[in-house]
């Protein structure tokens, strides 16, 4: 399969021309979803000049295959569950509730490392959108959705560089605006085949794309 981005910064640079033709600007509010939200969320900031803060989210792993995910939940305490998948997976409510504080300390880590980042911006009555490098399941994205709109946003736009479909259709209809340039059918969907160079990004590597931001 061929790749459509060079990079999460390329990915950005591509989504920033999006943005300026969707009438992004000074006003709008940009929500990243660290780590690799970052990357791409930089850039549409830069060219349309629109704040640029965090949104943490994080998915609560299965016990038993920590690269798979049965909900999410954010730095505002919003958690959403994929209540189909739990069926099928039948977890005790224990079991549920150690992944839910499992994952209540990996945000509690993430926001003191990036805490200088994380301005106090309300998205009240602000158009807001959503960035990360790609939905595969798209409940990490419902997650940050369902939290900025309990905080009466103008309106929610979610720019991602790739998604599945079926992602797509579960995220689309929560917000008013979705805007994805690679949309991949089929059974096996990965983030990363979008991608040449791909790696998961560090802690370090985000700070380091803040500072340059903030400094510019």
């Amino acid at each position: 399969m061929s790749w459509d981005y060079v990079d999460r910064k390329d990915a950005g640079e591509i989504l920033a021309q999006k943005a300026i033709e969707a009438g992004l600007d000074e006003t709008s509010l940009i929500l990243a979803i660290p780590n690799g939200g970052i990357a791409v969320a930089a850039p549409i900031a830069e060219a349309t000049g629109a704040s640029l803060s965090l949104i943490i989210v994080r998915k609560m792993q299965i016990p038993y295959n920590p690269e798979a995910g049965f909900g999410a939940l954010t730095s505002f305490g919003t958690m959403i569950l994929n209540d189909q998948l739990l069926t099928r997976l039948d977890l005790s409510e224990q079991q549920i509730e150690k992944a839910k504080h499992k994952t209540e300390k990996q945000i509690e880590r993430r926001r003191k490392a990036y805490r200088e980042f994380l301005e106090d911006i309300s998205p009240k009555n602000r158009h807001v959108v959503l960035v990360d490098d790609g939905l595969a399941s798209g409940y990490t994205m419902l997650a940050a959705v369902r939290s900025v709109k309990e905080q009466n946003p103008k309106s929610i736009s979610v720019f991602v560089p790739t998604a599945s479909d079926s992602a797509v259709d579960r995220v689309e209809p929560a917000v008013d605006e979705l805007i994805c340039p690679r949309i991949e059918t089929g059974f096996v969907f990965a983030v990363a085949n979008a991608y040449r160079d791909w790696h998961d990004l560090t802690d370090e590597e985000v700070i380091e794309i803040l500072e340059e931001f903030t400094a510019n």
